[in-house]
């Protein structure tokens, strides 16, 4: 089989681009590659290992998964089951992050929920002048984010443990966190590969507000005067978010979009400790 008999033994399958991707990684080749030599021929074991993933990726699975990685701000991370997905819309967290972050010269940093470690390593390689801690309830999380954080030469302290346990007595000036804000039974969690990402990272079991619940009435004890509290969350949870910040004695909370206008994060900032 050569590289454009691949091509097409895919074709009607799955997604023509999700196609390339998976022949290039299989094939360890480049899209001009593709192009320039497509008579190119196949290995045996890349021509298996290919159709392999284009069952899985005719199964619903998402591509990330398959080839064990994902882009987030120009950066490769690597992603198991274990963790979610980088998505594009968590960059609107982690720019609002960097830009609170950036008055101060030596600010201290919480992520909570860090999952494969994209907002804490960003911050950590953008912000070298930021100590970041990182804190996951998934052991099995906190080892891909590990990883990723070796990889990508950032210094990150990971700790193991629920929301703010793992940082009892210690204070921030900032904190981030990107939950699990789905409510139970929402239907989106059966389409478009959610069925293969975990679950606890996706939905509370609850009405999709719990865990910020926890998040806001614990941040005070955790930030500095001054500090601030962000965190990612639902396309319609925006105005009950800032309502619950502000129950929480939190300032002037406000509630940004991402790229595509839908309300994505909100955060306000603590000035009585």
């Amino acid at each position: 089989m050569t590289l454009f008999e691949a091509l097409t033994a895919a074709r009607g399958r799955i997604d023509r681009l999700d196609a390339r991707l998976l022949l290039e990684h299989a094939a360890g080749c480049t899209h001009a590659d593709l192009l320039a030599r497509p008579e190119t021929p196949l290995s045996a074991p890349a021509e298996a290992q290919y159709m392999a993933w284009v069952e899985r990726r005719a199964a619903g699975e998402p591509l990330a998964y398959i080839v064990g990685e994902a882009e987030f701000r120009g950066r490769i991370f690597q992603v198991s089951p274990d963790v979610l997905i980088p998505r594009p819309e968590t960059e609107v967290l982690v720019e609002l992050a960097l830009d609170r972050a950036s008055g101060l010269e030596r600010p201290r940093i919480l992520d909570l929920g860090t999952g494969s470690g994209i907002i804490a390593l960003s911050l950590a390689l953008e912000c070298p002048a930021a100590t970041v801690v990182a804190v996951d309830l998934s052991a099995a999380a906190i080892s891909v984010a590990r990883n990723n954080a070796g990889r990508l030469g950032a210094a990150v302290d990971f700790r193991h443990g629920d929301w703010y346990a793992p940082v009892a007595g210690e204070r921030f000036d900032l904190i981030v966190a990107n939950p699990p804000y789905v409510a139970a039974g929402d239907p989106h969690l059966a389409r478009d590969g959610l069925p293969f990402e975990p679950q606890s990272a996706l939905t509370d079991g609850d009405d999709g507000l719990s865990c910020i619940r926890t998040i806001i009435g614990g941040a005070a004890a955790h930030l500095t005067s001054g500090g601030w509290l962000l965190f990612e969350h639902g396309w319609d949870q925006g105005a009950q978010c800032r309502n619950l910040l502000a129950d929480a004695g939190f300032q002037e909370a406000v509630t940004r979009p991402d790229l595509a206008g839908i309300d994505r994060v909100s955060g306000a900032q603590i000035t009585q400790i």
